[in-house]
This record gives C-alpha cells, structure tokens and sequence, in this order.
C-alpha cells in the first residue's frame, strides 16, 4: 500500500482536503470510511475513492471542479501546526488552518496559469522540500517561510530555471531518515503511460540551501528523457503503485546525488 498523505485527527474532528485550486474542504472525520483493526499490516482496499466523499460540482461549489484533485491533508483542530504549500509556479507558503464559517475555503491567492502540487502540516522543524521537472532539488527550513493569512499568496519558494515548472513539494519531519525518488521520462509521452527510469537517494545527501534558490540537481538524464515525471520525498523505505494500485518496484537506494535511473516495468502512478 501506498500512502499518499496522513494526518491526525479526533473521531468527531474535521480534516480538511486540500485541492490543486488552493481552496481547502472540510470534511468531518465521521463521514469518513473506518478501516477494520488488524493484527498485521492495514489494507487501504476499504477506503473510498476522494471524489465520492467531497463531491463534484462544475464550478467547484460542494465538490470538487472538473479537473481539480486532492494533493494533501491537514488538522483543523486547535493548535494544529501551520499548513504548508507548495505552487507549480514555485511559490511556498505556510498559513495556520483556522475554521472561517463555511465547509469550504481558500488558503492561498494564486495567480493566473498556477496550482498547488503540494500541501502538508509544517512546524518550524519540518524540511520543505521542492523538486523541479529539470531535476533540481531545493530543500530548506519551514521556519524560513512566515506564517500568512489565508488571503496572502505566499512567497517564492525555488527559483526555476526557464521553462521548467515544480513536480513535488513535499514536508519532511526527519531529513536524515528520509529518501528521495525521482522518475525520469519524456515530455513528450503521453501522461501516465511512461514507465520511466527511477532513482532512490537518501535525501540527506543533498545540502540544504536558501528559501528562493536554485536547487541541486538530483538525477542525470539519459537520451531519450528530458524531464522529471515523478517525485516524491519522505521517509523510507519508499513504495510505489500504478494507477489500479498494483505494486511497482523501485530500485535500491544509489548514494550517488546525480547519477541516471533504472527503468521501471510499469508507469508509477503515485510514491509514498
């Protein structure tokens, strides 16, 4: 199984569904599936599809908007850590989840053409973590990034070379135990049809730099590949899933911080 993003939360708490359009959705967690306990490892076969919890609307009122797709959790309880975003376009921002009235808000201003890849909670611990489709990666201090309200939108995060546009964002709590996966492809392939090659480093070997940066380029492209179709950062062991959840195998860790990848046996639809 792959998780693809976790939170905490209470049994008669609320989460709330951040989405591609920056706008958060709160859903109460006792209108969500409940898993059966089990000795062994928990299947997530029992939950259900994002989309039939929150709904679909053509304009994106009481569900989501044709085209717009969950990309992370969040608490809505008190105390809860500010939320981290992470924009195609670069831009980074932490804002505290509050519970305005309405089941339905946003937590950043994005401008035109722009959308959120990634968001997660981030105390001032957490390592935010952007990589790039010219296989650059930035990883830098949450506390690098202040607290905005929820009309603010946000600040430069990576800076990206021309024509290149973010691929992940991902919040990290512990670096040093931490891997990166990257899969290279091309542009021109149809989307989810690629295999790729992948790469597995330990996130650790690449330096940590300066919010609204360069990054370090983190795979070495082969002919044939021209971009970065997959990434992700989080802890290990990684795992991998195609798009009907079946497994896909990654290859063994490579210390090497740019070295090419291994080509897969089938396209990944999703890393955790």
């Amino acid at each position: 199984d792959v998780v693809a993003a976790q939170v905490a939360g209470t049994a008669r708490g609320d989460v709330g569904f951040i989405t591609s359009r920056g706008r958060l959705l709160r859903v109460s967690c006792l209108d969500l599936p409940v898993l059966p306990a089990a000795a062994g490892p928990v299947s997530l076969a029992g939950g259900s599809p994002v989309r039939e919890l929150l709904g679909s609307g053509g304009d994106g009122q009481g569900g989501l908007a044709r085209g717009e797709r969950v990309v992370g959790l969040c608490s809505l309880a008190e105390g809860a850590p500010p939320l981290a975003v992470g924009t195609l376009g670069g831009v980074v921002k932490r804002v505290v989840p509050d519970k305005p009235r309405g089941d339905e808000w946003d937590v950043i201003a994005l401008k035109p053409g722009d959308e959120v890849v990634g968001a997660a909670p981030a105390d001032d611990a957490a390592t935010l973590a952007f990589v790039t489709s010219d296989a650059q990666l930035l990883r830098f201090a949450a506390s690098l990034v202040r607290a905005q309200g929820r009309a603010a939108g946000g600040m430069a995060g990576v800076r990206l070379a021309a024509g290149a546009e973010v691929v992940a964002f991902c919040v990290v709590e512990r670096p040093e135990d931490a891997q990166l996966v990257t899969v290279a492809g091309s542009a021109g392939a149809l989307p989810g049809t690629e295999a790729g090659a992948a790469k597995v480093t330990p996130l650790a070997n690449y330096p940590a730099k300066g919010r609204a940066t360069g990054g370090v380029r983190c795979q070495r492209f082969l002919r044939g590949q021209d971009r970065l179709i997959q990434a992700w950062a989080g802890p290990g062991p990684a795992r991998a899933c195609g798009s009907g959840g079946q497994p896909v195998e990654l290859p063994p860790v490579d210390e090497r911080r740019d070295a090419s990848g291994t080509p897969l046996t089938a396209p990944v639809a999703a890393i955790g």
